[in-house]
């Protein structure tokens, strides 16, 4: 494969962080933006910046379960790469623009798959990082719920004898803290999918050697593309996750943010690629079931999980009919 065509599937995946960044801007800010803690604009530069640095902190093995977990690196080729792109960015415009928030993580997985499968057949998956990704989708919201629920009730015990004025004063500084924690998990998180992508592209072309690694120019440029989306913000999706699942106070978002950020930490130093999206939806619904079952608005929850539920395959779908749409020209 050429250089142009190597440079051009890499700028594919970068635009494909963008807009990760883009539609989950939402999982980020929805919380600190519905509570008015922050205005749009300072909320979405706030969580782009610690999008950013999330290298520093974290290590790389989500990548490293995306580069090599998913599907088998010897089927990986260019038009695999291509078309579990274009699954990915097909399914994350389709849903932004509906309002929907989806995983953008799980658009990429169920991408690589049926790219994969429609070169080489089931052989290409890799069961036991696809298993783990599985039970993922239901985990992460189960305990960001969990977290979320179980915080909320340890904060309202703990200010049981305090002033409702007092107790909202200090929670609208906190959420500073919860909403940098989440971004912070996020950015580990996200970004370093498309880092696998662009390391497994590298090695497949025998640009990295015999060692697959993931280099420091992928890390930086991936973590930019995904600031950059951040900092524009989904704002149809933020309407969603801050304030049509349930009314939040400034305490309710800090657990929530808290809860889905204890997730994300957990999940990426366990290398697992877990959706941000299902996570702080689950962190969300717990807070407001904590409150009573009625404050949710179950019909909203229920329409989320069955975009949930159709991500992977129809990501995987387009990718698969890009793989064979390609073929046919070649």
């Amino acid at each position: 494969m050429g250089l142009p065509i190597l440079m051009g599937l890499i700028a594919v995946a970068l635009l494909f962080d963008f807009l990760n960044g883009l539609h989950d801007a939402a999982n980020s800010i929805a919380t600190i933006v519905s509570t008015r803690v922050l205005k749009p604009q300072y909320a979405v530069a706030w969580a782009a910046f610690f999008n950013f640095i999330a290298f520093l902190v974290f290590g790389l093995h989500v990548a490293n379960t995306i580069g090599t977990g998913i599907i088998d690196p010897k089927v990986i080729d260019p038009q695999v790469i291509f078309a579990a792109l274009m699954g990915a960015i097909v399914w994350n415009v389709v849903t932004w623009l509906l309002g929907i928030p989806s995983s953008s993580s799980h658009a990429l997985i169920g991408g690589l798959v049926g790219g994969g499968v429609a070169k080489a057949g089931l052989s290409a998956a890799v069961w036991s990082g696809l298993s783990k990704t599985v039970a993922a989708i239901v985990l992460s919201p189960l305990v960001g719920f969990l977290l979320a629920l179980v915080l909320v009730l340890v904060v309202s015990w703990i200010s049981v004898r305090t002033t409702p004025f007092v107790v909202d004063r200090a929670f609208r500084t906190l959420q500073f803290v919860s909403a940098s924690l989440y971004s912070l998990g996020h950015g580990g998180n996200d970004a370093q999918k498309t880092m696998g992508i662009i390391a497994v592209l590298l090695y497949t072309q025998g640009q990295l050697g015999e060692t697959f690694y993931v280099p420091f120019w992928v890390v930086l440029t991936c973590q930019v593309a995904m600031g950059l989306g951040t900092l524009l913000g989904g704002w149809r999706i933020v309407r969603t996750m801050g304030v049509r699942i349930t009314r939040l106070t400034p305490m309710q978002g800090f657990c929530a943010e808290t809860g889905g950020a204890a997730t994300l930490f957990m999940a990426t130093w366990l290398g697992v690629p877990v959706s941000t999206t299902h996570t702080i939806t689950g962190a969300i619904v717990g807070v407001g079931a904590a409150r009573r079952a009625s404050a949710v608005r179950w019909n909203v929850a229920g329409n989320i999980v069955v975009a949930w539920v159709i991500t992977i395959p129809a990501s995987a779908i387009v990718a698969a009919l890009t793989y064979y749409a390609v073929s046919l020209l070649r």
